[in-house]
């Protein structure tokens, strides 16, 4: 109880009650709500390090007491943020909070049992069976000392099998426990609600696209991968992930103290050689982590859920995208698993090859780069917000569809183009070289001057020669892109020119087995004055 109500309950002339420890039921609904990891866009999931998080809400039956009691909720995410945590549903509120993180491990049931009574279980060495010493722990995890009647040891010094065994003092929990203090008038059994905010989940969109036969189509399909590295389960919750980068701040949160090596430090016996020997000893989440160690290597398992009938559905939250996953889904602890998110077929697309080069460069050739470009509408089959994710793309080959390339892809709202990236093409190469000689100025696509602006110091620089070859067997559609330097503007151009994005492109049709050349000029001023009004 904080100090403050203390000193309210005295000032009322009553004596603060003692606090009477009550847990409160397993869950009997849940909610997960997972939100992606804010810098990573596509990249893979490591579960060992979830930078996401999650909103979880637990609906639990509780029995309180008359008067003040400690309300324990058992299990909660090993990651709760407790300054998040909103309890509703309770006769009068929260007194106080608290996150209840002394996890059982082995180094903390060393601590827990210094100063105490223990027993030494230790084979002899002549006959090889057990011998029980009682001995007192003198020190903890970081070097572990006891005493029996036989004198002061270090533990494994004596080179035989030993371990101790005792009841720890203290309070360990197998799982991370939030407890709030309540204040009820009478004694009642309520049903409550417990939300909170939690470290250690993320989640990722994985998109698989096949080609048609003539590259004009393709059947787009996704998974939404969820992840929870948490040592707790959520079995058949309601589960929600929202896309978009949400903008959290929040301090250095306490981690969990999951228990660190025990030390076994042996005196020097002569030998500079010697060492300390260090046990490893894996955390211990939970009771069975206790019996079997090894079984932290479950991080690594996957579990596929696959439903065929019902997908993800899109939703709107804010200026954020929130997905439902349609049926109960367990959010299983140390996993990760994959639900369906869209099944398209037959997405119309153009291929689009191209170059990227600052105005006025010179290159020798080089590889175009492949894009596929659709528009995300309902008229193209498609029509929902697409969460960035990695995208696998798949080309049919005498019967069978070969992995191709394999991109990243951003957030794509609806009515957005789309373009996943093919990487470099082989077949289609482009050279940039400049000409002393200038375009005739009755055929160049001239810009006008923008309004309001006087130049002066105008100096006109050489023409850029783009060659670009194409030695596919069908004509191919084709996009340069400038980067032209503050200051500087394309003046002239044998090809009409368009903008995209605030930058100059030219769009072109090569021939199959054919070649053509485009060529432009640019100016740039040493001095730019823009008047006002």
């Amino acid at each position: 109880m904080h100090a403050r109500s203390a000193m309210w309950l005295l000032g009322l002339g009553l004596a603060a009650p003692a606090a009477a420890d009550v847990l409160a039921e397993q869950p009997s609904d849940l909610s997960v709500t997972v939100y992606r990891a804010p810098y990573r866009n596509s990249g893979s999931i490591n579960l060992n390090d979830l930078e996401g998080f999650a909103l979880v809400s637990e609906t639990r039956t509780v029995n309180l007491p008359a008067g003040v009691s400690r309300l324990k909720f058992e299990g909660v995410a090993d990651g709760i943020e407790p300054a998040s945590a909103i309890v509703t549903g309770l006769p009068r509120g929260v007194i106080e909070k608290n996150r209840d993180a002394k996890l059982l491990s082995p180094a903390a049931l060393i601590e827990a049992a210094l100063g105490k009574p223990v027993e030494l279980l230790r084979s002899n060495r002549k006959t090889g069976k057990t011998e029980r010493l009682v001995g007192t722990l003198l020190s903890d995890a970081n070097g572990v000392l006891f005493q029996t009647a036989q004198g002061i040891e270090a533990l494994r010094c004596s080179g035989l099998t030993e371990t101790f065994s005792f009841e720890p003092g203290g309070a360990l929990s197998a799982h991370a426990t939030l407890s709030v203090l309540v204040r009820s008038p009478r004694a009642e059994t309520r049903q409550v609600t417990l939300s909170y905010l939690a470290r250690g989940f993320d989640w990722a969109a994985d998109y698989s696209a096949t080609l048609s036969a003539d590259g004009r189509r393709i059947d787009l399909g996704a998974w939404v991968t969820l992840a929870n590295s948490n040592g707790v389960g959520f079995p058949a919750a309601r589960t929600f992930v929202v896309a978009g980068k949400l903008n959290r701040e929040n301090g250095e949160v306490q981690p969990i103290d999951v228990g660190g090596p025990i030390l076994a430090q042996c005196w020097p016996r002569g030998s500079t050689s010697d060492s300390p020997v260090t046990l490893r000893v894996y955390a211990g989440m939970h009771r069975e982590a206790l019996a079997a160690p090894m079984a932290a290597n479950a991080m690594s398992v996957q579990e596929v859920a696959v439903t065929a009938a019902k997908q993800v559905e899109a939703e709107q939250l804010g200026d954020l995208k929130l997905y439902r996953v349609p049926d109960r889904t367990t959010v299983a602890s140390r996993q990760s698993k994959q639900v369906r998110l869209m099944d398209r077929s037959q997405v119309p697309i153009t291929m689009v090859y191209g170059a990227d080069f600052p105005a006025n460069a010179t290159a020798p050739a080089a590889p175009a780069y492949r894009v596929i470009r659709t528009m995300n509408s309902a008229a193209n089959h498609l029509g929902l917000a697409l969460p960035s994710g990695k995208v696998a793309v798949f080309a049919p080959h005498q019967g069978e569809s070969l992995l191709e390339h394999e991109s990243g892809m951003r957030d794509i709202a609806v009515d957005e183009e789309l373009e996943i990236d093919m990487g470099l093409s082989a077949d289609v190469s482009v050279s940039v070289l400049k000409e002393s000689s200038t375009i005739d100025s009755a055929h160049a696509q001239m810009l006008p001057l923008l309004p309001g602006v006087t130049l002066r110091g105008l100096k006109v620089d050489d023409v850029s020669r783009v060659d670009i070859s194409n030695a596919r067997p069908t004509a191919i559609q084709f996009e340069l892109r400038l980067k032209v330097a503050p200051g500087a503007r394309v003046i002239r151009a044998d090809h009409p020119m368009g903008a995209k994005n605030g930058r100059p492109i030219f769009r072109l049709e090569i021939p199959a087995n054919g070649t053509a050349t485009l060529r432009y000029q640019t100016e740039h001023s040493t001095d730019r004055v823009i008047r006002q009004g």
